[in-house]
């Protein structure tokens, strides 16, 4: 016990960090040495079992060990005999035992400070459950395990980074995920030499995918255990860090990033009418703007029946430069709205809508049809579900728009055809991006396109490779 503590003064200091604490006590009425990280544990339930091993134990005379062994109160206890990953255990929360004969053992009473799960602001319905992922990795496997109580349901534990010895966990169901992902994951895993993953999820996504600075996002995050659960019964695989309130989904394609709860919430006809109605404001978002503006700079291309398009002044500013300008002030106060507290954001947004909107057109900074396409093109974008890929989407629409105005029509068309062909190079986890359109499937293009009943049989997605596609 001795030499434990100096082992401890070594690796913490003396007094030098206040949340590390010792303390001498008995088990029962052997002499221990109880080490802890305070703020991490539990205070009640290690009180009261301290209190309950503070009787002699008169039943008969055994070792300290088996004291440890069969007689604690408690479920969860792990002996260990590496120094490295004790001290892991111990800094991750668990408290410590050291007996007088040096055996270490830890009894798992965690309590990590963090707030209870409640519905995620960017994936809420109208009809459905109302918790989500939180900051602790141990209340996210247990909402995840809620809804698949099936033994084969495995939670891989692993541990990354020099200093900041992060928690992942891999989750999939044995015998439905691919062996090969598995194998790919891990591999990279053990691949990751940093200091620390603060930024969790996705730093991860980085590390695993090598997404460099490609602009789309590799992976599906999700802040809802309903949907982890149904992509694990597809077949993906889910992974979990913790302090981060959202899972990441893998493989996944351009279409998991358009697809929402609320399209099984509802009745199969309201769901294919509610994807529909995304994929369209999708298509408009990446292209209204650019085409106005093409229609607008070459009026000749317009046909009669839509000659009210194009503004009928054109400005002292140009338009290029009017649209640019407005675009960008919509991203501006959307962050403007993140970083406002929400009491102040509404005002807000009534201040920027009718006061810098109107006024900008009132002394001629704008166009009034420039106001006009550039807040639809951005209530489009805002009807994307994934984040990331809306992000994405005023990128690639800025490409087109600039390729648009320094080539013409054949700017617009070139720009958009190298757009197609960058998102059908990319293979994340070797997986196409737009799969089931490139390559074709028929059958899952139809599920892409169509929101089927439940009861109708259906095969896992090809692009998880499922050793059971079919389900049962």
């Amino acid at each position: 016990m001795t030499e434990a503590e100096e082992f401890l003064k070594e690796k913490f200091g003396v007094n030098e960090s206040y949340d590390f604490g010792t303390l001498h006590t008995h088990l029962y009425e052997f002499p221990v040495l109880l080490v802890y990280i305070n703020g991490l544990v539990d205070g009640l339930v290690l009180t009261e079992l301290l209190t309950d091993t503070q009787r002699r134990f008169t039943e008969k005379e055994i070792d300290e060990n088996e004291i440890m062994e069969h007689y604690f109160p408690y479920y969860s206890i792990t002996q260990y005999d590496s120094k490295e990953k004790w001290l892991i255990a111990l800094l991750s929360g668990q408290v410590t035992f050291i007996l007088n004969n040096g055996s270490v053992y830890t009894i798992d009473v965690r309590h990590y400070p963090g707030r209870n799960p409640e519905e995620p602001d960017n994936e809420k319905v109208v009809r459905g459950s109302r918790d989500g992922f939180t900051e602790n990795i141990v209340q996210n496997t247990a909402l995840v395990r809620r809804r698949i109580r099936d033994t084969n349901l495995r939670f891989e534990l692993h541990q990354v980074t020099n200093l900041g010895q992060t928690d992942i966990a891999i989750s999939y169901i044995k015998g439905i995920a691919n062996e090969d992902n598995l194998v790919q994951i891990r591999k990279r895993l053990k691949q990751i030499k940093h200091d620390g993953l603060t930024m969790t999820d996705k730093a991860i996504e980085e590390w695993l995918f090598k997404q460099g600075f490609h602009p789309l996002p590799f992976v599906r995050f999700t802040e809802r255990p309903d949907i982890a659960a149904a992509h694990l019964l597809e077949g993906h695989i889910l992974i979990i860090v913790d302090t981060s309130p959202s899972a990441i989904i893998v493989p996944t394609t351009l279409f998991h990033h358009l697809q929402h709860a609320e399209e099984y919430r509802q009745a199969p006809a309201i769901g294919t009418i509610v994807r529909w109605i995304r994929f369209f404001g999708v298509f408009l978002s990446l292209f209204l703007l650019p085409f106005w503006y093409l229609l607008s700079k070459y009026p000749e291309f317009v046909p009669k029946a839509l000659d009210f398009l194009g503004p009928k002044e054109m400005g002292e500013i140009p338009l290029l430069i009017q649209i640019i300008v407005a675009d960008i002030g919509i991203e501006f106060l959307r962050l403007a709205a993140i970083h406002t507290p929400s009491p102040l954001s509404t005002a807000m947004g009534i201040i920027a809508a009718l006061v810098i909107g109107q006024m900008a057109v009132d002394v001629g900074l704008f166009v009034s049809e420039v106001i006009l396409y550039t807040a639809l093109t951005a209530i489009f974008t805002f009807s994307i579900p994934s984040y990331e890929l809306s992000i994405t989407t005023k990128i690639f629409r800025t490409f087109i728009l600039l390729s648009t105005a320094a080539f013409g029509a054949n700017g617009f068309f070139i720009a958009s055809v190298c757009l197609l062909w960058y998102v059908c190079s990319v293979r994340p986890l070797n997986v196409p991006y737009l799969w089931p359109v490139l390559p074709f499937f028929p059958n899952a293009f139809m599920r892409t396109l169509i929101r089927f009943p439940m009861p109708v049989d259906a095969k896992r997605p090809f692009i998880t490779r499922s050793p059971v596609r079919k389900r049962s």
